[in-house]
């Protein structure tokens, strides 16, 4: 990998990992909006499950793959300095897919209420399933803007183009935020349906379809069904199509099974992922977008090592996401506080959330991990066993969800995400080592396994520190949590910085040195 590689894959992830950091935080001023309009309750259950129907959707189309499935074909045209054949080829599989999905659309939107019935069959309440299936209906034309704005976004990523894809997400959840705020005090939750069509329209379709052109965007209406990349497209994203990914099911089953629970589980296990999405989409996320397109030269050049010796190093970065995750679980109630307490989210609601994110957390450094490992499948072509894998993975961890809304309840749901994750992403990653000759796979294990044991005893102490040292402040109210909060996380700094230069870990100092020196050139600039 030569030092060139290393800088621009420096610079991709800064830009993504800041539009994403942007994203998970407007993303979580979303959910504390959505908490101050419709709190914990049915009527947030409802708005969570209309997204069932256009997420299949989406999944139907392999809309969140197209980074991943698009762009070998578009950038092989690229090297062989045949711009033209590629974007004849993009024209071709937007024409075909594209009005693909505006039938699947149609067609959803006429049997939309016996789809929620049987996708979330524990809603029974009329008054409820109307709302769902409504919002429902808002809510899936949206899914044409994500299927043509993902190729407009591939293209540009292609191209080595970050800055207007990483805008995106941003004002996809500042619409929703803006519908949820102006429509909201009249529509109630729908507001918020609205706000997803509009934010989908302008960030995922209109200003992504603007960045294509920068780029040198042609494309011409064009049927083509014969066409030999159409087929290789087919056949690569066929099986995304047909299989099940962790992050599809786990929003998939949090709306299923949550149906059968209490009215507000639904509402609690989603703003519990939220959370936990923060921590992944600013570490496996952003720095898969960003590891990519890389990832994909090296597989066409089948430069394995270099591709295990990335991938290895990342993961071992992904694992400080494991210390990260036992702070959160220590702090559970206060971030729940601080984020979601107010207007109709109440303080039953506030302790429901905190006990379903400490399982939550279980599966953090999963999700992470997960992001990076399977495009490392992607980058050689590979994604028949990803999808059959994952679908596999998916359809064993039932038991798990069924035996854990049994025994447990909500916190059994959450449970059963974390521990069908980990057991996900260990497999896959295994099978890919003894694919690839990953030599270098023991290390990554040993360290992993260091940072568990370095995170439990270090949670404990915290948790000790928060209930013995700090009773006596009243974490019930918003400033008492901001102090525990501060006080724990200070504490917490100290403890990882401290480990990191006794047990050296390279990670940890890393980190830590490139932080001080990014705020020394701030304080001197």
């Amino acid at each position: 990998m030569s030092k060139s590689d290393i800088k621009k894959i420096g610079i991709a992830s800064l830009i993504m990992m800041f539009s994403v950091f942007l994203s998970r935080i407007i993303g979580l001023f979303r959910e504390m909006v959505v908490a101050h309009i419709g709190g914990a309750g049915g009527a947030v259950d409802a708005y969570q499950i209309a997204f069932i129907i256009p997420e299949i959707l989406n999944h139907i189309s392999a809309g969140g793959f197209l980074s991943v499935t698009f762009i070998p074909i578009f950038s092989k045209y690229l090297v062989q300095d045949n711009e033209d054949t590629g974007w004849k080829v993009f024209s071709i599989i937007l024409t075909v897919f594209g009005s693909l999905m505006l039938v699947l659309i149609a067609a959803g939107m006429i049997f939309t209420p016996k789809l929620i019935g049987i996708f979330a069959p524990g809603l029974t309440e009329p008054s409820l399933k109307a709302d769902a299936v409504r919002m429902a209906r808002i809510i899936m034309p949206a899914q044409f803007f994500f299927f043509s704005g993902g190729l407009f976004t591939a293209v540009q990523f292609a191209k080595e183009k970050f800055v207007i894809p990483a805008l995106a997400p941003l004002i996809y959840n500042i619409g929703i935020i803006s519908g949820g705020v102006l429509l909201g005090p009249k529509l109630g939750m729908e507001g918020f349906a609205w706000g997803v069509l509009g934010g989908a329209f302008i960030g995922n379709f209109a200003l992504q379809y603007r960045g294509a052109r920068q780029v040198g965007l042609r494309y011409k209406i064009k049927f083509d069904f014969f066409h030999p990349d159409l087929k290789k497209y087919i056949l690569i994203t066929l099986p995304l199509m047909l299989g099940l990914t962790m992050t599809f099911s786990t929003e998939f089953f949090i709306r299923f099974f949550g149906s059968f629970l209490p009215r507000g589980s639904i509402a609690g296990l989603n703003y519990g992922i939220r959370i936990v999405f923060i921590l992944v989409g600013l570490s496996g996320q952003a720095i898969g977008v960003a590891l990519y397109p890389y990832l994909a030269r090296y597989g066409t050049e089948n430069r394995m090592d270099e591709m295990n010796r990335l991938l290895n190093h990342t993961l071992r970065i992904l694992s400080l996401v494991i210390p990260f995750s036992v702070l959160l679980m220590v702090l559970r109630h206060e971030v729940v506080l601080l984020l979601f307490q107010r207007g109709k989210f109440d303080t039953a609601a506030t302790e429901m959330t905190s006990q379903v994110l400490i399982y939550l957390l279980v599966g953090a450094y999963a999700f992470s991990a997960q992001t990076i490992v399977t495009r490392g499948y992607y980058a050689i072509q590979n994604t028949v066993f990803p999808a059959v894998f994952g679908t596999l993975a998916v359809l064993f961890s039932i038991p798990l969800y069924l035996y854990g809304i049994k025994l447990m309840g909500v916190r059994g749901v959450a449970l059963a995400i974390s521990i069908s994750a980990f057991i996900q992403v260990a497999l896959i990653y295994g099978i890919w080592n003894r694919y690839s000759d990953n030599k270098g796979a023991k290390a990554v294990y040993g360290f992993i396994l260091k940072m568990v044991c370095l995170s439990i005893p270090m949670g404990i102490f915290l948790e000790w520190i928060k209930t013995d040292m700090l009773s006596i402040i009243n974490a019930a109210t918003f400033y008492g949590s901001m102090i525990v909060v501060i006080v724990i996380g200070i504490v917490f700094a100290v403890i990882l910085m401290t480990l990191g230069y006794l047990f050296r870990i390279e990670e940890i100092k890393m980190v830590i040195n490139r932080l001080a020196s990014f705020c020394s050139k701030k304080m001197f600039s």
